[in-house]
């Protein structure tokens, strides 16, 4: 006698052997999954592979979900709501650009091998972009992968049965100590220079800046805000995650949160930078925002303010420079050091995430030895050596 879920085995009438299997019920509806062949023993080892599925999970994997169809819900159903909007924007990107290509978006999501997985790399690779970036694709895979098998869809994760790609080690265009000087001379005459000092002299990355307001600039930068675009649904509310701090300015541009404690940091405002934020504020009308920096009385697009940066950077250097604008947090970092900053106090001031002190930059006691070191890169910039650091706006 048959064994209970085990199905019915026979000949139908083309003389090909079909294996019958019970499916579990779905409200109410009865399922079942027909294995056909005319080799009898290969239905029977396809049989006993189903069955064995539906012992260890209790279903069966879905097998009609193509490779576009997961990734898009996995997108904008899952990441969507677990991860700040710049991760997401990044997330999607390579999904569309290089996995469900890579991949094939017609590829059944149940039918990936590890060849659709390399694949994957090839056309990172192909496109000229960088290993890091296919290692960067692997990951978004594997963490789709992952959640498909949280849902019941795959038995397994692809992307473990291939290696991941090594990240390359890349070499950084950096502003050393003379063309960062060159830099604050080449600004000062520049409209929008005080902008692009405060990158320089802060450290501070791209949405910091551009999302300053006036009433957070004293005798420190209060740097617990950011400026970023973020996407709406269609009823104009923010596309991010339930818990994620944010203030609208206007269109798609929100001041937000810091992704972690350590990003928020009150830094000491020291010459020059003092009298260029402040000379600075004193000639920009008014804003409805508060904003310091803005782009003809408008919030600054993070975007195109990259693009100002690249314009600056060409006309100052010629375009063999390719610095990008988040280095200049290098450049400032290593003019920290070449002015003889404690280590520690310069992951404080850059606010770098592998530092454990969330409350640190709150704490009086050490806004002494925060000044000093800020003073210590302004008089590196200024002393006789070099040249005295120009007055932007002047």
């Amino acid at each position: 006698m048959r064994a209970k879920g085990e199905g019915s085995l026979f000949k139908d009438s083309q003389g090909r052997w079909v294996a019958v299997i019970e499916l579990p019920q779905r409200g109410g509806i009865r399922k079942r999954k027909f294995i056909r062949s005319v080799d009898k023993a290969k239905v029977l080892a396809k049989r006993k592979k189903v069955l064995d599925e539906l012992d260890q999970y209790g279903e069966l994997a879905a097998d009609s979900t193509s490779v576009k169809q997961w990734f898009t819900y996995w997108l904008n159903e899952v990441v969507v709501k677990e991860v700040r909007p710049a991760t997401f924007n990044g997330y999607r990107s390579v999904v569309n650009q290089h996995i469900i290509p890579g991949l094939g978006e017609r590829t059944k999501l149940t039918k990936i091998t590890a060849r659709h997985v390399r694949a994957v790399h090839d056309h990172v690779l192909s496109a000229d972009l960088s290993s890091t970036y296919a290692l960067n694709a692997h990951r978004v895979m594997s963490a789709s992968f992952e959640t498909a098998m949280k849902e019941g869809r795959l038995r397994h994760n692809p992307a473990k049965l291939v290696n991941a790609p090594r990240k390359a080690v890349r070499s950084l265009d950096v502003l050393d100590l003379d063309e960062s000087i060159r830099l604050l001379a080449a600004v000062a005459h520049m409209p929008d220079g005080a902008r692009w000092a405060t990158s320089l002299l802060t450290g501070a990355r791209r949405g910091e800046v551009i999302g300053l307001e006036v009433d957070r600039v004293t005798d420190f930068i209060d740097l617990s805000w950011q400026l970023q675009r973020i996407r709406r649904a269609h009823d104009g509310k923010p596309i991010v995650p339930s818990d994620y701090e944010y203030r609208h300015l206007t269109g798609g541009l929100y001041l937000t949160r810091p992704k972690s404690k350590a990003g928020w940091r009150i830094i000491p405002l020291v010459e020059p930078l003092q009298s260029i934020i402040a000379r600075h504020i004193e000639e920009s009308p008014p804003n409805p925002w508060g904003l310091v920096f803005t782009n003809n009385g408008r919030p600054r697009d993070p975007d195109q303010d990259t693009k100002a940066w690249n314009s600056v950077l060409d006309q100052t250097f010629g375009r063999d420079r390719h610095v990008r604008l988040h280095d200049l947090r290098h450049s400032a970092v290593d003019l920290l050091y070449l002015a003889g900053v404690p280590e520690d106090i310069i992951q404080e001031i850059v606010g770098h995430s592998t530092r454990t002190m969330t409350r640190a930059y709150k704490a009086r006691g050490n806004m002494d030895r925060l000044r000093a070191a800020m003073t210590q890169m302004s008089e590196l910039l200024s002393s006789p050596e070099t040249s005295r650091t120009p007055e932007i706006g002047a």
